[in-house]
C-alpha cells in the first residue's frame, strides 16, 4: 500500500478543507479554487488527510516537505539503537579479587547503556546452597545502584541462578556522554602541547641571546 501523498492535479475530489501554508485554516473550497490559490503562491496542494469528510488539504512545498522528512527518518535511524544484553557469569564462591574484575565488566556494561545478564553457576553440592547465590547478586545489585537497576529478579534456572540488569541511562544518552568524554580529553591533550610548545618556543630567544652576547665579546682582529 503507497504511503504517497495525493498532490495538485491526484486530488480528485470536488471540494478539500484547505490549511494555509502556515497552518492557518481557510476552510471549505472548491478543489479547483484551491489548485488556484497553490499555483499563485507557487506552491503545492496536498491531501494530507485523505480520510477527512472533505479531506484535509495543506499549501505547501511539497519537494522541501519530502525532503525535510527524509533527513528527520534519517537522523530516527541514526539515533535508533538496538538493546544490547551482555552477559556475566559467576560463582557463588567467587573470591574478592575476581569479584572486583568482574563488577568491573558490569559497570562498564551499565554505562555504556546496555544490560547485563548475571549467572551464578552452580556446581556439586552448590546446587543445595541457592543462598549463596541469591546473596552474591544481591551484594553486585547493590553495589551497582548508581548505574543500574534489577529489571528481572533473581531465579533458578536449572544449576543456574540469573539476574538481569538495566543501565539507568539509555545507550544513546550513555553514547553521547562516551564522544563528549573523548572530545573532553582530547581537547585537554591539545592544550599540553600548547603549554609545552609554547615553554619551549619561550627559552629559545634567550639561548640566542647568549650566543650572540658570546660573540660579542670576542676580539674582531683575533684571526679564528
Amino acid at each position: 500500500m503507497s504511503t504517497e501523498l495525493r498532490i495538485n492535479e491526484r486530488i480528485r475530489v470536488p471540494e478539500v478543507r484547505l490549511v494555509g501554508p502556515n497552518g492557518e485554516t481557510v476552510g471549505i473550497v472548491p478543489t479547483d479554487q484551491a489548485l488556484k490559490l497553490a499555483q499563485e503562491a507557487d506552491l503545492d496542494l496536498v491531501e494530507i488527510a485523505p480520510m477527512g469528510k472533505p479531506p484535509v488539504c495543506k499549501l505547501m512545498d511539497y519537494g522541501k516537505f519530502k525532503y525535510e522528512n527524509a533527513q528527520k527518518a534519517r537522523e530516527a535511524r541514526r539515533n535508533q539503537t538496538n538493546v544490547i544484553i551482555k552477559e556475566m557469569k559467576l560463582r557463588p564462591k567467587i573470591d574478592a579479587h575476581d569479584y572486583e574484575t568482574k563488577k568491573g565488566h558490569v559497570v562498564r556494561f551499565l554505562k555504556a547503556g546496555d544490560k547485563v545478564k548475571i549467572t551464578i553457576m552452580f556446581r556439586g553440592r552448590e546446587q543445595h546452597r541457592p543462598e549463596l547465590g541469591y546473596r552474591l547478586l544481591q551484594k553486585l545489585a547493590e553495589d551497582v545502584q548508581e548505574l543500574g537497576f534489577v529489571e528481572s529478579n533473581p531465579k533458578q534456572d536449572g544449576r543456574n541462578m540469573v539476574m538481569v540488569l538495566g543501565p539507568h541511562k539509555k545507550k544513546a544518552e550513555a553514547k553521547l556522554e562516551v564522544k563528549a568524554a573523548k572530545q573532553e580529553a582530547a581537547a585537554e591533550r591539545a592544550a599540553e602541547q600548547a603549554a609545552e610548545h609554547a615553554e619551549r618556543t619561550a627559552v629559545q630567544p634567550s639561548t640566542t641571546k647568549k650566543a650572540k652576547r658570546a660573540n660579542e665579546a670576542l676580539d674582531p682582529d683575533i684571526d679564528l
